[in-house]
C-alpha cells in the first residue's frame, strides 16, 4: 500500500520468512555456516534454538535454498504436532518414496534411498521446525533414524529447530540417548542495538530505498528498545510505522507515531511507562517530541 509513496519496489518488512531479505548478522551468518557444515560433514544431529521471532524459520529457508542448489534430498516437517504415523507419512511424501504407508515399508524405502544417495557421494537431510512441540515418541523415532550410517558417516542429517523449550526437553533423562548424538548446537539471540539499526536499513535498501531518511537514528534506537531486538517485532513495528506515515502523507516517521503503533500492538518493554493516548484536541504528530523512556 505504501510502497509507491516511499519508493519501495517491494515490501521491506514482510513478516513471511524470505531468504532474499535474510540479514547476515554475525550470529546468523555463523549459525547458517554451522548448519551447512553439519550437513556437508555428515555430523548427524544438529539443534537450532532461539526465542520466538529471532529468525529460525528464515534460517531454515536459507538452508533449504542451499540444499536445492546442491540437489540434496531433504524432508521438511513444518507441523510438529504429529503422531509417529503422521511423521513417517510426511517423510515418505517429502522424499517421494514409492512405498506403502506402513512404518516397515517406509523404513525399508528410506534405507534404499539413503544408500543410493551415499553411493553417489550425497546425503539426505531431515529438517524439523517447531521441534519443541514434538511428542516424546516422535523424538524417539527420530533418534532411531540416526542409526542409519555406514563407514563414511551418518546417512541422515537431522536438524531440529525450536524455541528454548527444545533444549530443556532434550535435557530430560528419557532423551539422554538423543542428547548424546547432538554434535552441533546453534542459538539465535535478539539483536543488539547496532544490529537492529543495520537490520532496518538493510531491509529498506533491499526493498528498493537506498539511503533511507524515513526513520531517524534516534527513532531506530527506540524501535530497538521497544522490540527488545526481536526481528519479527521490528518488522511489525516498522511496517505499521510506514503505514501510519503514509496515511498522514508524511515522508518521515515520528516518535508520536511510534507511541501509537506500539500502544496498538500492546507491546511491553523494560522501563516502559504508560502514557495517555492523544485526546481529541491533540491529534497532531509533531516531529520534535521526545521519546518516553524509563527512569
Amino acid at each position: 500500500m505504501y510502497n509507491a509513496f516511499f519508493g519501495f519496489q517491494e515490501n521491506p518488512f514482510n513478516l513471511s520468512p524470505d531468504p532474499a531479505f535474510f540479514y547476515r548478522s554475525l550470529q546468523h551468518e555463523e549459525a547458517l555456516a554451522n548448519l551447512i557444515y553439519g550437513v556437508q560433514s555428515r555430523k548427524g544431529f544438529i539443534v537450532l534454538t532461539g526465542e520466538v521471532g529471532t529468525g529460525k524459520t528464515t534460517m531454515l529457508e536459507c538452508l533449504r535454498d542451499y540444499l536445492y542448489s546442491q540437489r540434496i534430498e531433504f524432508a521438511f516437517v513444518f507441523n510438529s504436532r504429529i503422531t509417529p504415523a503422521d511423521f513417517f507419512e510426511m517423510l515418505a511424501y517429502d522424499l517421494d518414496l514409492r512405498c506403502g504407508k506402513s512404518k516397515t515399508e517406509i523404513l525399508y524405502a528410506l534405507n534404499d534411498l539413503f544408500l543410493q544417495q551415499a553411493s553417489q557421494g550425497n546425503t539426505t537431510v531431515l529438517i524439523v521446525d517447531e521441534a519443541h512441540n514434538l511428542e516424546w515418541d516422535v523424538l524417539e523415532e527420530i533418534r532411531m533414524l540416526g542409526n542409519f550410517e555406514n563407514r563414511g558417516g551418518k546417512l541422515l542429517q537431522v536438524i531440529l529447530a525450536g524455541q528454548p523449550e527444545l533444549d530443556r526437553k532434550l535435557d530430560a533423562p528419557n532423551l539422554r540417548q538423543l542428547k548424546q548424538r547432538i554434535v552441533l548446537r546453534c542459538n539465535l539471540r535478539p539483536f543488539q542495538e547496532s544490529d537492529t539499526i543495520d537490520y532496518i536499513e538493510t531491509r529498506m535498501e533491499k526493498g528498493g530505498l537506498r539511503h533511507q531518511k524515513v526513520f531517524s537514528p534516534d527513532l531506530m534506537a527506540e524501535i530497538h528498545l521497544r522490540s527488545q531486538g526481536i526481528p519479527r517485532i521490528v518488522n511489525a513495528i516498522c511496517d505499521n510505522l510506514l503505514l501510519t506515515a503514509f496515511a498522514l502523507e508524511s515522508p518521515t516517521a515520528s516518535a508520536e507515531m511510534l507511541d501509537e503503533v506500539t500502544t496498538d500492538m500492546r507491546l511491553e518493554w523494560p522501563g516502559r511507562r504508560l502514557r495517555a493516548r492523544p485526546t481529541n484536541e491533540d491529534t497532531s504528530f509533531s516531529q520534535s517530541s521526545q521519546f518516553t523512556r524509563g527512569d
